[in-house]
């Protein structure tokens, strides 16, 4: 029946409501998201792979976890940032994602550097990979990254990024005596230095790992990027350090003993080794943990247009409430 709807004759049509369902893809590995028809942004945790621990022959610092950003309403990304803006994205499209890797430990004894972990990625958001463990015959290992590997022997630890995580720990050697290795940085905490002067330099022991930020993007609440601890030289004659919480794993005790490394898909930093007591065995650092990738494509609520005439009192108030499309 034809009816007067301001202004114009025709038969009025009623706006027919639907929901589209909220969808969370967990990334452990690097793969493609594909939108849902109707979904224009997303929420996001992008956590990049965790820095290797080190194997100093000289007191050993944990790795440096990987960078942490979210963009989950009302959580936090890493290095104390807020949450960021939702990322803008259309319906129906793929988007590639890159779950990074986590950097290895350093050769048994320090022949070779740690290793910086690898950088995630979706949609042009870029988390940047943990710093490895440093130690002064390899300066040039990339101590600083999405949060920055702890110190071995007497340097500094390296830095990390802003609004993806906190510096490593510092160590030190005074007086013929190192204190042993800092903790790696995470995306919560910076990692434990070794006692600052003039305070003397403790006995051989590891430095805890920074801790790393939870996230309820999955609905269940879950910490991840946790900074590697370190440990002493010879011993651990105090504690070895403790893994941040977040995957971060523990130094060595025994400090020759094989090193877990960080828990995959958090970001961990690896924990440092040792050589121990003679004859010494020397191993390999801890490896940082892999990255992850969790993107959450909102529940959206619309209202189809099935075309013909509208009742423009049902088009003011779709327009007004956004359901219209």
């Amino acid at each position: 029946m034809a009816s007067l709807n301001g202004g114009y004759i025709g038969i009025d049509q009623q706006p027919e409501a639907g929901t589209q369902s909220a969808v969370i893809t967990t990334f452990n590995s690097s793969g493609t998201l594909t939108t849902a028809a109707k979904t224009t942004q997303v929420q996001y945790v992008i956590v990049a792979g965790g820095g290797g621990g080190d194997s100093a022959a000289a007191g050993a610092g944990g790795g440096g976890a990987g960078g942490y950003r979210s963009s989950v309403p009302g959580e936090a990304s890493g290095g104390g940032a807020s949450a960021e803006s939702l990322s803008p994205v259309s319906g129906s499209t793929g988007y590639p994602v890159v779950v990074g890797a986590g950097g290895n430990g350093a050769a048994a004894a320090g022949a070779s550097p740690a290793l910086q972990g690898s950088n995630s990625s979706f949609n042009s958001v870029v988390s940047i990979g943990g710093g490895g463990a440093g130690f002064v015959p390899n300066p040039s290992n990339s101590r600083n990254g999405g949060s920055g590997g702890g110190a071995s022997y007497s340097n500094g630890g390296g830095t990390g990024t802003s609004g993806q995580g906190f510096g490593g720990g510092g160590a030190r050697y005074t007086g013929g005596s190192n204190c042993g290795g800092a903790g790696g940085g995470g995306a919560a905490e910076v990692g434990e230095s070794c006692p600052a002067p003039p305070a003397a330099v403790p006995p051989q022991r590891g430095y805890d790992g920074g801790d790393g930020v939870a996230s309820s993007i999955t609905g269940s609440s879950v910490t991840r990027a946790g900074g590697g601890g370190g440990c002493g030289r010879f011993e651990n004659a105090g504690p070895v350090g403790a893994g941040g919480a977040g995957g971060g794993a523990p130094g060595s005790n025994p400090v020759d003993s094989p090193n877990p490394g960080g828990t995959a898909n958090t970001g961990g930093g690896g924990g440092g080794t040792d050589i121990g007591h003679p004859p010494f065995s020397p191993v390999a650092g801890g490896n940082g943990g892999s990255g992850v990738v969790i993107v959450k494509q909102p529940e959206v609520t619309f209202i189809n247009n099935v075309g013909g005439v509208w009742n423009l009192d049902a088009v003011y108030e779709n327009r007004s409430a956004g359901t219209w499309v």
